[in-house]
């Protein structure tokens, strides 16, 4: 497997493209994104469970009951989420959409993304629509533009590719994220494309979705706040012409293997570009007793206020690392907790069976400085491991978030 570039325009029959329409006020900021597949795609979607959703939520569901989906359309700055006329806008996104791409409705996914509460008009839609369709790339740069226009308070765009061979056939996964804040463990709290030219059922690409999430998305936190408009597409036109994967198999094992490739460089940078974050926070857990002991007990670690707060001050507070294992609900042994903070600057063991040991601070100062930091958990309990990410929290969280509606 490489990693390569192109994004969602890495794989063979996908173009992107995304434009500035008028939904944003900011005029330099693009805000309607489209993803379109040359033949018909298998399709695969997660959801949030917020009971509070977007409406391009219920629309999308209806258009991929039947496996297959065309194109994707997106846009930033309006939600279009508890809004009377919510179903009745994005069912005309798609239309409109649909009718500017010469394919059917029903083949449209539709998303939103922004500001909860205000209508979204179609008008700046219209207007643009046909544009941004003649103007699809099937290079680097319609990814790079349709990863752009869903960007919110996202500072960076967020894209990936990787290329994989499934019976000496090579195959490319790509595919581009958006979130930023408003991000916790839930599903998949934020919104994530991924085309691929692999050859696979409707049925196995939605299993090796629905089996990819809970080790990917679901370990993700930036705030502990699930979002509304939260979904996972994943289309695959089968344009590497493949031998189709209808079954599980070393072809599926391959495919799942290049889809968690991409989807955990996407966790990454999505914690990495956290609201007002400075620092990426990777938690470790190892020697728990189970899978869910450890996924519990890592995703309480990222999720603690007070550990963020620590870890944005360079503070190698290990006391509120045992206290947000200790109220996680995983069953522990205290007893045999060992914890270390680990940089590019080196590493620090700071805990050892459940009680503090000697270290030098200004080591570990240095160490929690850098923007990479991983906290090692050992159970000391088992042999089951696993992996959560977030960010530090800052000042700048607030600033963001004290007028992001105004």
């Amino acid at each position: 497997m490489d990693f390569i570039k192109g994004g969602v325009c890495a794989a063979a029959g996908f173009k992107a493209g995304g434009v500035h329409c008028g939904i944003r006020k900011n005029k330099t900021k693009k805000d309607l994104a489209l993803i379109v597949s040359e033949k018909e795609a298998a399709a695969a979607c997660v959801y949030t469970r917020n009971l509070v959703k977007g409406a391009p939520i219920a629309v999308t569901k209806k258009h991929v009951a039947n496996g297959y989906a065309r194109a994707i359309i997106c846009n930033s700055g309006i939600a279009n989420t508890c809004a009377g006329d919510g179903i009745e806008t994005a069912t005309g996104m798609c239309a409109l959409a649909a009718k500017a791409l010469g394919i059917t409705q029903q083949d449209m996914v539709v998303a939103s993304t922004g500001v909860i509460g205000p209508s979204l008009s179609l008008e700046p839609v219209r207007t643009h629509i046909d544009a941004l369709a003649a103007g699809l790339s099937a290079d680097d740069a319609g990814s790079a533009d349709a990863a752009t226009a869903i960007m919110t308070t996202d500072t960076v765009k967020k894209e990936v590719a990787v290329a994989f061979e499934i019976d000496g056939v090579q195959c490319k996964i790509g595919g581009i994220a958006k979130g930023s804040g408003m991000i916790h463990p839930d599903m998949a709290t934020m919104l994530v494309f991924v085309t691929t030219d692999c050859s696979i059922s409707p049925k196995m690409l939605q299993r090796a979705l629905s089996e990819d999430v809970p080790d990917s998305f679901n370990m993700l936190s930036i705030d502990g706040d699930t979002s509304t408009n939260d979904m996972v597409t994943v289309l695959a036109n089968g344009m590497a012409q493949n031998p189709q994967i209808t079954d599980e198999g070393p072809a599926y094992t391959a495919f799942c293997e290049a889809l968690a490739a991409v989807t955990r460089s996407l966790c990454r940078m999505l914690a990495a570009d956290g609201e007002g974050a400075t620092k990426l926070l990777d938690c470790i857990v190892c020697g728990a007793a189970d899978v869910t002991t450890a996924k519990t007990a890592a995703k309480s670690v990222i999720c603690s206020s007070l550990v963020k707060s620590a870890m944005f001050g360079a503070d190698a507070n290990w006391g509120r690392v045992l206290c947000a294992l200790g109220y996680s609900g995983a069953e522990l042994d205290t007893g045999k907790i060992n914890v270390s903070f680990k940089s590019e600057a080196g590493e620090v063991a700071v805990c050892k069976n459940g009680a503090g040991i000697l270290f030098d601070e200004d080591s570990a100062k240095k160490i929690l400085s850098k923007d990479d930091i991983q906290i090692l958990v050992d159970l000391q309990s088992g042999d089951a491991s696993a992996q959560a990410w977030g960010c530090d929290l800052t000042y700048d969280y607030v600033k963001i978030n004290g007028d992001y509606r105004t």
